[in-house]
């Protein structure tokens, strides 16, 4: 599935989109997202957005310095971490990032490439791109978990919403 964003609120309103599918699939076993994509291509501001679409109202940092950084919400705890700065994948150990996955539990991973076999297997793949004037995000399943939040966002998805496009 790949989606055309004019530019970053349509980034945000994807991400706001993922919200509702993410949540669903969370509610009996942890979901892994990884993110794709060159420096400034928009993967912090697509978790601002899902962020926000699970009801977030604070701010939302870059964990570019810190590595990890968890969103205790009231129907989904989201963890989102950057590995741009990992230097080796063993530093995954001290974070106990595998303790923190079960039910309820989302982990968002920017630069996942860099932590090899550290990670778990996302369920989705979302790849962001520069396009044009805007940026391209194409969505990818890896689990039956990852295809059911794509057919339930291409189910939600309306043609006429502000700034993006859709060509499942």
């Amino acid at each position: 599935m790949q989606y055309a964003l004019a530019d970053a609120a349509a980034t945000e309103a994807l991400g706001a989109a993922m919200a509702a599918p993410l949540r669903r699939a969370s509610e009996s076993r942890a979901v892994v997202l990884h993110l794709e994509g060159p420096l400034g291509a928009g993967k912090t501001t697509l978790v601002r957005g899902l962020l926000r679409g699970l009801g977030h109202r604070g701010r939302v940092r870059s964990p570019t310095f810190t590595l990890l950084e968890p969103y205790e919400l009231p129907s989904l705890e989201v963890i989102h971490l950057d590995l741009y700065r990992l230097a080796d994948p063993g530093e995954l150990d001290y974070l106990g990032l595998l303790d923190m996955l079960g039910p309820g539990c989302a982990a968002v991973v920017e630069w996942a490439e860099r932590g090899g076999d550290r990670l778990p297997g996302p369920d989705l793949r979302l790849a962001l791109d520069y396009h044009g004037e805007g940026r391209r995000a194409v969505l990818a399943a890896e689990t039956g978990t990852g295809r059911a939040i794509l057919d339930a966002l291409s189910e939600s998805a309306r043609p006429d919403a502000p700034k993006s496009s859709i060509d499942a």
